[in-house]
């Protein structure tokens, strides 16, 4: 068995110090819920670091509320310019009843039924990059040639977005996840998707099309604000492509230095499903379950004494990784039961996009390990630039050869 190496693994708040599974262990040792400072300053905030905890947190929007708030704690002014794009109309920044009624739209483009309509063209699509990989001989860089173009493809032919701009839409959504980035840089950034997603809408309502963004105007349009249809439609864009595209890089690496588990994924298509869990819940590349989510009273959590108003944070990388959910969870072992991880949160803000999210690492994963069999790192090991600074844990560049 090949040892995986050590992985740097996301950073809590900004710290600009990497961590890694000691960190997170040492963190859930304190107990299910800790008082830490944010490296970035500001009030001190509740970190829930074990399972159970997580999961009771997520279960309960009545005390932890997701909908945005500005640095005195009051709900935010949605008529606020600097809010359009990624809070109004963003289902993760609305509590119940508004978050119900948007997801309820939603809910029907990402059916188990909707993905079965949807795999063969997503083959297709892994089959056409895999060819122009091959085509064009190693070495290659797997997040350039495979792991980002085949989601950006997915999600742009789902929505309804020109697949000639998905170059100005990665590079404005790196940004977007960029925690480094100051505040003017991100507002500027988000002026530049809004102004991009307004223009499809404004080209939707004249004229509806087939894809989500027409249908959510043909179905729905007298129900949805413009400001709504921009929320959903660059919430979707950003987190349809960055998640998917990331683990498939990361897990890429990670099998390379495991062939024996790399082997089941490929020669095993009854082991393809809960392998890709293992990765989810190993990876959990979305680090953080969403913003901030402020106590709306005073509440016990973990055994302790949350007051209303308190930042709270549920880590689902270090509930993942909680012994008391699975056994080894530093090991990685794609023939294990992960079932009920948290790699896309839970409760009512579990991942709208997850099946699909799905469905596109179970046809990627074993085509390219069938394709190249020999696939391997083309760099040391040590060389490679992990994306520790931004909301969404990847990697830069991952150079592979066969």
């Amino acid at each position: 068995m090949t040892e995986i190496p050590t992985f740097p693994l996301p950073p809590l708040f900004g710290d600009p110090t990497p961590y890694d599974a000691e960190d997170y262990r040492r963190l859930r040792a304190e107990g299910p819920v800790v008082r830490l400072p944010l490296a970035t300053g500001g009030p001190d905030v509740w970190l829930v670091t074990q399972y159970a905890e997580v999961r009771q947190m997520l279960s309960d929007p009545a005390h932890f509320s997701n909908a945005a708030r500005g640095p005195d704690g009051r709900l935010a002014d949605r008529s606020d310019e600097s809010l359009k794009g990624f809070v109004i109309g963003n289902p993760l920044m609305y509590d119940p009843p508004e978050h119900t009624r948007l997801r309820r739209l939603l809910t029907g483009q990402f059916t188990v039924a909707r993905m079965r309509h949807l795999r063969p063209r997503i083959e297709q699509i892994v089959t056409e990059h895999l060819d122009a990989m091959e085509a064009a001989g190693p070495p290659a860089d797997l997040v350039q040639a495979f792991s980002l173009p085949v989601p950006s493809l997915v999600i742009c032919e789902l929505l309804g977005v020109p697949y000639a701009d998905r170059e100005d839409f990665q590079r404005r959504s790196n940004r977007l996840l960029d925690m480094t980035l100051d505040r003017e840089a991100h507002a500027a950034n988000t002026a530049e998707m809004n102004a991009y997603m307004y223009g499809l809408i404004a080209r939707e309502r004249a004229e509806p099309g087939q894809e989500l963004l027409g249908l959510l105007v043909r179905e729905h349009g007298d129900d949805l604000s413009d400001d709504e249809l921009l929320g959903i439609g660059n919430t979707l864009l950003v987190a349809g492509h960055e998640t998917t595209a990331n683990m498939l890089s990361l897990g890429t690496l990670l099998l390379l230095h495991r062939p024996d588990q790399a082997a089941v994924i490929r020669d095993e298509p009854d082991a393809v499903t809960p392998a890709v869990e293992e990765l989810l819940r190993y990876l959990t590349v979305a680090h953080r379950a969403g913003p901030p989510r402020h106590a709306t009273e005073d509440v016990t959590l973990g055994g302790r004494r949350i007051k209303a108003g308190d930042l709270v944070i549920p880590s689902l990388l270090a509930a993942n990784r909680d012994e008391a959910f699975v056994k080894e969870p530093d090991e990685l072992d794609v023939t294990r039961d992960a079932a009920g991880h948290m790699a896309f949160g839970h409760g009512v803000h579990h991942c709208l996009g997850a099946p699909l999210a799905r469905l596109e690492m179970q046809v990627a994963f074993p085509a390219l390990l069938r394709r190249f069999p020999g696939l391997k790192l083309a760099a040391p090991f040590e060389s490679l630039r992990f994306r520790l600074q931004s909301t969404v844990y990847g990697v830069e560049s991952l150079p592979v050869t066969w």
